[in-house]
Order: structure tokens, then C-alpha cells, then sequence
């Protein structure tokens, strides 16, 4: 499957943000978006000498803007949104919830990696165990009480302990409690708005979907 294996920082340039996408380094590294608040390419000097945005293109940049924090494709994206709409509740907050419980992100939320990619990556190549079982489904939803940890053979990996000491230097999410010594973490309740640390209008993308 097609992903972008271009600079991060030009993306973040590209939504006008810090999306994060390097994880703990964003905290610690001076970001390209700070330095040119302008978008890449031979015309981004003249995108912030627009007039006025279209609905749609505030809808578009919203959209492109969630979809590349959580590292997915557009069909990936789509099929979330088509699956969460059918659910009870308000739409957009489910569609934030139903990313954040993807697997690749509680691992990267519980501090395992530094980054949603090298998630996505410990998944694939089998380092990661839901409820004692392996599971290499980075998209597999995570549940209430479901519990996370790494294979044994995988506890000492320096990608890992990396992760986990700058965990220490940051508290993980409400909804998640993670024991770093025994490199185990629970998701404790059901994700709310309110306890998702993500700065995204997601109704703009409700409205976008449903043109």
C-alpha cells in the first residue's frame, strides 16, 4: 500500500501546524513550520496572500490535516468515517474515536514508540501482544480493558526504551494507564472528545464527506 515516505516537516508545512509526526522529537527539534510559516513549493509564499478560503477548502485542509497525523491513506480514512457514521452519537467525535483506538496509536499513545509510524512498524513485524495474544493489525480497534504489551523477546529494544523514557518526561493520555517497568498498558475507558488531544474541527470533515 502507497504511503508518503517524504520530509515530515513538509506536510506540517503543507496544514500550516505541527502535526507531531516525528513524535517526541517535534518537542525537542526547531520545526521547518516555524521557520517558513508558509506552504513548500514554487507557489507556497503566495498562499498566505489569498483573499478568502472556500468552505470547501477549509473542509479539504481539515481533512488532509487529521488523516496525515494519524498516517493513512484517503481509502483508509474513508472507510472509517463510512463505518463510524452508521454508529449511534455525533459523528465527528466517533470518527476521532474510532482513530484513536486504532492499535498503531494506543501504542504510540502508551509511549511504546515514538512516533505513530514506528508504531504501525512494531505492529507489522510482531512485537506487539493484545490481551497475551500477538496481533499485527495496526488497525485492529482496541476495546475498554484490553490490555497491551510487548513480546518478551522484544522488551529490550532500543526503539523502546528510547520511547518509554521520554513517556516519563510526559504523562500519557487520561483513558490509558501504562506500567514502564513491565512495558504493559491498559486502555482504561472508552476515549471522550474532551480527553482526545487532537486540535481538528472534525465536523468541517463531517460536512466534507457528506456532499
Amino acid at each position: 500500500m502507497a504511503r508518503y515516505t517524504g520530509p515530515a516537516c513538509r506536510l506540517c508545512r503543507r496544514e500550516g501546524t505541527k502535526l507531531f509526526l516525528k513524535g517526541s522529537r517535534c518537542l525537542t527539534e526547531k520545526c521547518a513550520v516555524e521557520r517558513r510559516q508558509y506552504a513548500p513549493g514554487q507557489h507556497g509564499q503566495n498562499t498566505g496572500r489569498r483573499r478568502k478560503v472556500s468552505e470547501y477548502a477549509k473542509q479539504l485542509r481539515e481533512k488532509q490535516k487529521v488523516k496525515r497525523i494519524y498516517g493513512l491513506t484517503e481509502k483508509q480514512f474513508r472507510n472509517i468515517f463510512d463505518r463510524v457514521k452508521e454508529e449511534p452519537g455525533v459523528t465527528g467525535e466517533n470518527l476521532l474515536v474510532a482513530l484513536e483506538t486504532r492499535l498503531d496509536n494506543v501504542v504510540f499513545r502508551m509511549g511504546f514508540s515514538p512516533s505513530r509510524k514506528a508504531a504501525r512498524q512494531l505492529v507489522r513485524h510482531r512485537h506487539i501482544q493484545v490481551n497475551g495474544q500477538t496481533v499485527d493489525i495496526p488497525s485492529f480497534r482496541m476495546a475498554p480493558q484490553d490490555e497491551i504489551g510487548l513480546v518478551p523477546a522484544s522488551k529490550d529494544l532500543v526503539i523502546v526504551k528510547a520511547a518509554l523514557e521520554a513517556l516519563s518526561r510526559a504523562a500519557p493520555v487520561s483513558w490509558i494507564s501504562v506500567d514502564s517497568e513491565k512495558v504493559v498498558g491498559k486502555v482504561t475507558e472508552r476515549p471522550t472528545r474532551e480527553t482526545i488531544p487532537i486540535v481538528a474541527q472534525e465536523q468541517l470533515i463531517v460536512e466534507l464527506y457528506s456532499k
